[in-house]
């Protein structure tokens, strides 16, 4: 399989490592922190093993391992890549000086995309001579588990580079989802705000607490959002199919949405559901926590590979 370079070995570029050497690709990790890129192989070595005994690697994991290269600079990193992720910091100038370069040194013809979470690519690589390979490749986190990635082009950035991004996530396993325009927060991000926002607005206005709130999604909407979105989810929710649900309940949406106001997260809500959250869960549990999620995410990532159709 042929070479990806990550630079940027943080939580999203140990992430992507794992996503690739899984896949077959031979993954060259670049960071320009010390030790950052050896921290990144490690992680991938201690998550492996779990991979492996959900199914969700399908070799042995010191030969998915082996795939993971830590290179000494930027340029071997790239050097002979077909594609290269960046996860740098999420501040323009940065992304403008990093792409600059790497227009340089990568080979001509490699794809350059960005894990940036919201900014578009128009901000960063307007000048970069060849703009017309890059683009943003928004993962969610982490990725090796929940496998949507944004594909979120820039105005100049040409329909072949899509393509070929489009074509190599799904060679990696993961479901490419493309952007036909872009708009701020791209899309993941505008669907959870969305329910975030109204979660919110529930709460301040005393309609429900926060754990009740919690309690609607996890065992309301998103058990059936974790194998279908929500135009299926509604297709299937009336007997002559979607339009039959409009005609049904467009009425009640009108309604609601006429209700809907800009959420502003004023200190005392954002305090308040700050403190109802520690109550819960004390800040130094947060990374049991977060391993525990993890956890459950592979298990569920097992669970739909093996019932999907």
């Amino acid at each position: 399989m042929p070479k990806v370079a990550i630079v940027g070995a943080g939580l999203i570029g140990r992430a992507w490592a794992i996503v690739f050497a899984r896949a077959g690709f031979e993954a060259a990790l670049w960071d320009p922190a010390p030790g950052a890129a050896e921290a990144a192989r490690a992680f991938v070595a201690e998550r492996l093993p779990e991979l492996s005994a959900l199914g969700l690697i399908d070799a042995p994991p010191e030969d998915v391992l082996g795939r993971v290269a830590i290179a000494p600079s930027l340029a071997e990193a790239v050097h002979e890549a077909v594609h290269v992720q960046e996860n740098g910091p999420e501040r323009v100038p940065d992304k403008i000086a990093l792409f600059a370069e790497l227009d340089r040194l990568a080979a001509p013809d490699a794809v350059l995309a960005s894990s940036t979470s919201g900014i578009p690519a128009s901000a960063f690589t307007e000048q970069v001579a060849g703009r017309a390979r890059c683009l943003v490749a928004h993962p969610i986190n982490p990725p090796y588990l929940v496998p949507v990635v944004e594909l979120c082009p820039a105005p100049w950035t040409a329909p072949e580079t899509v393509e070929r991004a489009a074509l190599l996530m799904r060679q990696a396993d993961q479901v490419p989802a493309t952007m036909q325009r872009e708009v701020p927060g791209f899309v993941v991000n505008r669907l959870q705000i969305a329910l975030v926002s109204e979660a919110f607005r529930l709460v301040r206005d005393g309609v429900m607490s926060a754990a009740d709130v919690d309690a609607c999604v996890k065992h309301g909407l998103g058990l059936r959002w974790s194998f279908m979105g929500p135009f299926e989810t509604i297709d299937l929710n009336a007997p002559a199919g979607l339009a039959d649900y409009c005609g049904r309940f467009g009425g009640l949406y009108e309604q609601v949405e006429a209700e809907l106001q800009p959420l502003k997260l004023t200190p005392e809500l954002v305090e308040s559901l700050h403190e109802e959250r520690r109550a819960a869960l004390p800040l130094e549990h947060i990374p049991a926590r977060s391993a525990w999620r993890d956890r459950r995410l592979m298990a569920l990532a097992a669970h739909k590979a093996a019932q999907e159709v």
